[in-house]
C-alpha cells in the first residue's frame, strides 16, 4: 500500500514509458520515494480532485488547462520527457506561481551529433553507394569511385542553431580541424566565440560552406524558412545535413535541389513520419535517409531517468533543477516543434 507521507507524482510520459526511461533500479528508486500515479496524457485532467491537489511533480507532457492547474497547488515542476515543448500548458501561470517546466532533451545531443558526423562523412565520401554497388558486383576501384569524394577535414562548415545539440556537433568537429560558422539568432556573438566559431549571417553559412547542419528547433518565425532561394545559394555539391525537425525546411524543394545535383543532402527527420512507401524522396539519388533514428538509443533513455531522480532530489531539497533545461518565459511560447506521429 503506498505510503501516504512520500510526495506524489503523475506520470504520463507517453509516447515514452517509465520502463523505457528509467533502468530497473532507477524505478525502484522512483517508486521507493514518491507516490506514483500512473495515467494517460489525456487523462491527467480527469484524475481524483486528491490526486491533483497533492501532486508534486508530472513526467510527461500531458495538455493542463488552467482549470486542472488550479487544482495543483502543491505543483514544483513538470518534466517533459518527450523533449518537445509545445504550447499545451498555461506557461505563464506555470512561471508566476515558481512552477519549472524542464526538459530532458540534452540526452539526445550527443548522439545525435554522432549519426550527423557520419552522414557527413558517407555524403563526403559516399560510403553507402559504394556499399551497395561492391554487393552487386558493380564497384569502382581506387581514384575511379572517388571522383566526387572529399575531406571533412579542414572543411568550411555551416551551423544553423547552437542549443546542445549544436554544441555536441561542434566538439565532434573540432577533431576536424573545420573552419565553422554558425547562425543562431537567440545567442550573443561571445557565446559563439567562446566555443570557437565564427557569428554569421544565415546567408554567410549557406553560401560558404562545404557542409551545412541544420540542428534548429521550429519556432514560429523559422518555419520553412529554408527554401529552394536558400539551396541556390549553396556551393554546387555542398553537402546539406538535416538532423533537428523537418518544419525547418521546403521539403519538396530540398528535394528539388537534390535531384537537380546542385547539392547532396541527408535527413533523419520528415515531414510525416512514418514516411509513405511511395514518397519522393525515398528514390533520389544523392538523399541519404534515417529514419528517425539518430537519438533514439536505450543509453539515452536511460539517461533521462537518471536527470529526474536527480532534480527532482534538488528541488525537494529547495534548490532549482540542474541537470534538466529549463523553459524560458521569453522562447517557449515560440517553440513549435512536435512530436513526430508514429500511429
Amino acid at each position: 500500500m503506498p505510503n501516504k507521507a512520500l510526495p506524489l507524482v503523475i506520470s504520463a510520459p507517453e509516447p515514452r514509458t517509465l520502463d523505457l526511461i528509467f533502468t530497473p533500479p532507477q524505478l525502484a528508486r522512483l517508486k521507493a520515494h514518491y507516490r506514483v500515479v500512473e495515467t494517460t496524457a489525456e487523462g491527467v485532467a480527469n484524475l481524483p480532485a486528491d490526486v491533483l491537489a497533492e501532486a508534486r511533480y508530472i513526467i510527461g507532457q500531458p495538455p493542463i488547462s488552467p482549470e486542472t492547474l488550479d487544482q495543483m497547488q502543491a505543483l514544483r515542476c513538470v518534466f517533459n520527457v518527450e523533449t518537445n515543448l509545445i504550447n499545451n500548458m498555461p506557461y505563464e501561470t506555470l512561471f508566476a506561481r515558481g512552477i519549472h517546466v524542464v526538459t530532458t532533451g540534452l540526452v539526445f545531443a550527443e548522439p545525435v551529433a554522432e549519426l550527423g558526423l557520419a552522414m557527413a562523412l558517407n555524403l563526403a565520401r559516399n560510403i553507402v553507394d559504394a556499399d551497395l554497388a561492391f554487393r552487386k558486383g558493380e564497384e569502382l576501384w581506387g581514384g575511379d569511385g572517388n571522383l566526387t569524394a572529399r575531406l571533412l577535414s579542414g572543411a568550411d562548415v555551416g551551423i544553423i542553431g547552437f542549443g546542445d545539440l549544436g554544441r555536441a556537433l561542434n566538439r565532434l568537429l573540432s577533431g576536424f580541424r573545420t573552419r565553422t560558422n554558425v547562425f543562431d539568432p537567440w545567442l550573443p556573438p561571445s557565446i559563439l566565440i567562446d566555443n570557437g566559431v565564427k557569428p554569421a549571417s544565415l546567408d554567410e553559412v549557406l553560401t560558404s560552406s562545404d557542409f551545412v547542419f541544420v540542428v534548429a528547433s521550429v519556432t514560429s518565425e523559422n518555419q520553412g524558412f529554408l527554401g529552394a532561394e536558400a539551396f541556390a545559394s549553396m556551393r554546387k555539391g555542398a553537402a546539406f545535413i538535416l538532423l533537428s525537425r523537418a518544419g525547418v525546411v521546403d521539403f519538396p524543394a530540398l528535394m528539388a535541389a537534390v535531384k537537380s545535383g546542385h547539392i547532396v543532402a541527408a535527413s533523419d527527420v520528415f515531414p510525416e513520419e512514418p514516411l509513405a512507401q511511395d514518397h519522393p524522396v525515398r528514390t533520389i539519388p544523392g538523399f541519404l535517409r534515417s529514419a528517425h533514428r539518430a537519438g533514439a538509443l536505450d543509453i539515452a533513455f536511460k539517461r533521462m531517468g537518471d536527470m529526474v531522480l536527480e532534480d527532482m532530489d534538488l528541488i525537494d531539497r529547495g534548490l532549482p533543477p540542474l541537470r534538466s533545461k529549463r523553459a524560458e518565459r521569453e522562447t517557449v511560447s515560440r517553440m513549435r516543434s512536435k512530436p513526430a506521429d508514429r500511429n
